[in-house]
This record gives C-alpha cells, sequence and structure tokens, in this order.
C-alpha cells in the first residue's frame, strides 16, 4: 500500500532544510549566508480509513484536505 492519498494521490515532496549563518542587515549585519543545507521529505497528513470505492468496502490513506471537503464516503 502506497503512502498517497487514495482519492487525490498526494504524496511526499522533497526540499531543501537551510541553516543559515550571520547576522541580518536590518539588525546591523552585513546579511545572512547559507552556511549548509540537508535535503528532506514533506509528507501530507494522511489518515487510514475504511471507504466506499466503486461500492466496495477498502482501507486506504486518505489525506485530511479529502475528509474536511467531504470527498469521502464511509464504509459501514
Amino acid at each position: 500500500m502506497l503512502k498517497k492519498c487514495a482519492i487525490c494521490q498526494k504524496g511526499a515532496l522533497t526540499g531543501k532544510l537551510v541553516s543559515r549563518k550571520g547576522q541580518y542587515k536590518a539588525k546591523g549585519g552585513t546579511g545572512s549566508k547559507i552556511s549548509r543545507w540537508t535535503m528532506r521529505k514533506f509528507l501530507p497528513n494522511l489518515q487510514k480509513m475504511r471507504i466506499l470505492i466503486k461500492g466496495h468496502p477498502k482501507k486506504v490513506y486518505v489525506c485530511a484536505k479529502c475528509i474536511k471537503k467531504g470527498e469521502i464516503v464511509k464504509a459501514p
């Protein structure tokens, strides 16, 4: 089972975690510089739910946004 939303296919995104060094210009410094960065993942808010898919109940991951929108039908 993939860690993606079953409704909108939302999954993990990659980005950078940036460490900065130096005093900001607004505080009287020469400006901040990027000293190092590491790759990281931005994960969606997925919840494991039992929903109806094509009339049959199935346990899948659904993102919180789809739950709030009401795009799912919970299985009894």
